[in-house]
This record gives structure tokens, sequence and C-alpha cells, in this order.
């Protein structure tokens, strides 16, 4: 599992400006432009949301997952239950944590949409063909995850399908049978024969 250090530099960004404006006092002033300040909550977590999703490079259901459990219900809750914990003289507000959690889920749908159609282009690209029945989430061969043992090739025959094959007037190859038991047991049968002639 590999981390993307331009997504995982940014995040780290965006929370930053993000705690400051949102744990600062009362006192400081966030600038505004006649906008109310949910717009501000529903950007903010939309961008976390989407710089968080692309840090990890794993299958697209881990990071789908993880993604919407710390940002969607952990950050877009918790930071409005630290607002009301803290001595900061801010008041807990639920349309705030709508409005985190509706830009959470905004770019967590965007993000998961994009990243099924990057696999699939990749497994067109590669020839690859999604069998029915395969959960090709858990199995992201571009990846490496999870593809278990590999099969040999040789498909044998199934009993019924060699009974619907065989030929009655097809010539038996019992001679090359005997010379190969023959050739593998030739010396315990020249010794038995000696034997049976000594008596």
């Amino acid at each position: 599992m590999r981390i993307r250090k331009p997504f995982a530099g940014a995040f780290v960004a965006i929370c930053i400006v993000a705690a400051l404006a949102g744990f600062s006092p009362t006192d400081y002033k966030i600038p505004t432009y006649k906008q109310s300040d949910k717009a501000l909550h529903f950007i903010a977590f939309f961008l976390l949301t989407f710089t968080f999703y692309w840090i990890l490079e794993t299958s697209r259901r881990k990071v789908l997952q993880l993604t919407f459990t710390i940002c969607t219900v952990g950050m877009g809750m918790a930071s409005e239950v630290i607002q009301g914990i803290l001595p900061i003289h801010r008041e807990f507000d639920y349309y705030d944590i709508l409005a985190n959690v509706m830009g959470s889920a905004l770019a967590l749908m965007a993000c998961n949409w994009y990243h099924k159609r990057m696999l699939e282009r990749k497994r067109a690209a590669r020839g690859y063909a999604a069998v029915a029945g395969d959960d090709l989430d858990e199995r992201d061969i571009e990846l490496g995850e999870n593809v278990g043992d590999q099969e040999s090739g040789v498909i044998r025959p199934t009993v019924e399908e060699e009974l619907d094959t065989w030929d009655e007037n097809a010539e038996d190859d019992w001679d090359a049978a005997e010379d190969t038991n023959g050739h593998d047991n030739g010396g315990d049968l020249g010794v038995a024969d000696s034997k049976k002639r000594a008596d």
C-alpha cells in the first residue's frame, strides 16, 4: 500500500486551514462575500474528502470505507462536537454537520465514480475482462492484491465429457501400456521366472 505524497500534503494543509478557521475564537472573523458559513463548511469538507480519498493507493472498496469513516462520519461530526466542548464561545450547530456531511458525501461519490472508471480503463487497456460473479473491487489485479494461486492452465475433461467423446471402434493402445509395465517391472518378472524354473 503506497502513499501519494502530494495528496497527503494537500490534505494536511487543508486540515490546518480548516482547524484555524473552525476552532478560532469568535473575535477572529473569516472574510465573507455574502455567503453563508454553511457554504464554507461544504467546500472545506469537499476538499478534505477529495484529497484524503487519493492518499492511499489500495483497492477501491478499502479506500471508500476508510474515507467514509474518517472524513464523512468522523471529522464531519467530531468537528462540531469539539467546537461545542472547547471554550472558544462557538455553538454546536446541526446545520453545520449537515453541510459537512453533504460536502464530504459529494466528494466521496465523485472520487468513487472516477476511481471505478479509471480501473475499468486500465483493465481494458491490459486486456482483462470482467468475469461474472467476480468481485473486482477485492481483486484489483493492477495493484497485485488478493490475486491468490494462479491456475496451471491445464483443463482436464470431466467423466461425462470423456464418455460423450468415447469411440467404441477406436483401437486400444494396450501394447504400449504392456511395454511400459514390462519395462518398469522387468527386473522383478525375470527373478520370478527363474525361481519357477529352478523349482
